[in-house]
């Protein structure tokens, strides 16, 4: 709906802004990982960051359901972009690690993450990019804090 015919009360209202353009980001980052999902780019990241990690924590690391967390480390497991092995200590535990593969895969949806959030901002200069990631960054915080 373009703002013309948005009635004026909504117009300025900073939620309904800001869930509008999630909502349109969603999308364009969605189509640039073409055949990846957010949250394998998140468990890919993660791996990355951190190291091997058992799934448990990695799922908790990227704020997924376990059951999610299994699905994807499968599909991205068969694509050969990580390694699932049980751990020694803990036989009932897999370790999940980055394969040369899966940093290759990852480095590509830098990449394709880096246009999407180009393309996304694009009218805003990049000093109005880094106070929107700080005034969110805040934002995320306070409703998260325990």
């Amino acid at each position: 709906m373009s703002d013309d015919q948005t009635p004026r009360r909504l117009r300025d209202i900073p939620s309904r802004l800001l869930t509008q353009t999630a909502s349109h980001a969603h999308r364009l980052v969605a189509q640039h990982l073409g055949e990846f999902r957010t949250h394998h780019y998140a468990l890919l990241a993660a791996l990355a960051e951190t190291g091997p990690s058992s799934q448990a924590a990695l799922g908790r690391r990227c704020g997924m359901d376990r059951s999610d967390v299994t699905a994807a480390v499968t599909e991205l497991a068969a694509r050969g972009l990580l390694r699932r092995t049980l751990d020694p200590a803990h036989r009932r535990r897999n370790i999940i690690t980055l394969t040369p593969q899966g940093e290759t895969a990852l480095q590509d949806l830098d990449r394709r993450v880096r246009q999407a959030q180009d393309e996304v901002f694009a009218p805003l200069t990049p000093d109005e990019r880094a106070q929107l990631s700080e005034l969110l960054t805040r934002l995320l915080a306070h409703h998260t804090r325990p």
